[in-house]
């Protein structure tokens, strides 16, 4: 008999962000936040050209990479930042974002 392995309830958010008065160049910044997103454990993310998708098994995961994309920016003497994130928790059936992508691909 094959035992299936239970797939994982996870939270998926698009978080983009955005310091101010440094330039309008800000390619620098956002590639200093996802280095420090990509050390979060437990996180998944994929850049897109207008945001990022991160996901992980709750929202805390995903609160610790926005605050360590802040400290991140704080850390290169941006005075005023800025982030928009967006939440979806779902908890009547698994999901990932490869999940969702392919839902509207097919």
């Amino acid at each position: 008999m094959r035992v299936l392995k239970k797939r994982r309830i996870v939270s998926i958010a698009e978080f983009s962000i955005h310091p101010s008065g440094t330039g309008t160049s800000v390619g620098r910044y956002v590639k200093r936040a996802l280095k420090a997103i990509s050390k979060i454990q437990g996180l998944e993310h994929q850049v897109t050209p207008m945001a990022t998708i991160l996901e992980a098994q709750d929202v805390h995961t995903i609160l610790k990479a926005v605050e360590a994309s802040h400290s991140a920016l704080r850390s290169m003497g941006a005075k005023r930042i800025s982030s928009i994130l967006r939440i979806d928790e779902r908890l009547d059936k698994p999901r990932t974002m490869r999940d969702k992508a392919k839902s509207v691909e097919d």
